[in-house]
């Protein structure tokens, strides 16, 4: 599996394991976590994949919506002990994911997503990457800010 596969996995299980409202949980559900209470209201709680077996064996899976790519990282941001900027840094955003972010792993991130410039240039690889993998977080069912996808 790529470094790509692992940032995707990253944050869409991120979504996938977000707290539920606080609401959710009802006096007298001790043993039921919040999440769970969430989904047994029909409360939406972040995007699950498929066969992340949240659903109970012979029940159809429901079609997972996207996953707010932005609100997971922000999240995860926010527990980070390093004030990263991952909106504009894919070492940040690396970073924010639990990933190493050094020269040579950016250079196999590059390597997956089929980089064709000079990974020797490691300015112009880190905006090409940064701006590579939220286009491609989109089209995996992320939703990315427009502002992080312009050009």
């Amino acid at each position: 599996m790529g470094l790509f596969s692992n940032i995707m996995n990253k944050i869409f299980h991120g979504a996938a394991n977000a707290e539920a409202p606080p609401d959710a949980l009802q006096p007298g559900q001790a043993n039921e976590s919040r999440v769970e209470a969430a989904r047994r209201q029909g409360v939406p709680v972040g995007a699950a994949t498929p066969g992340a077996g949240l659903a109970p064996a012979g029940a159809a899976a429901a079609p997972a919506g996207p996953v707010d790519v932005a609100a997971v990282l922000d999240g995860m941001a926010a527990k980070h002990h390093e004030k990263l900027d991952w909106r504009h840094s894919i070492v940040d955003l690396m970073k924010v994911v639990g990933m190493e972010s050094s020269l040579a792993e950016r250079k196999e991130l590059a390597a997956d997503l089929h980089y064709s410039g000079d990974t020797n240039d490691s300015a112009k690889m880190n905006m090409w990457l940064h701006k590579e993998v939220l286009r491609k977080l989109s089209e995996n069912g992320g939703k990315v800010p427009a502002d992080l996808l312009a050009h």
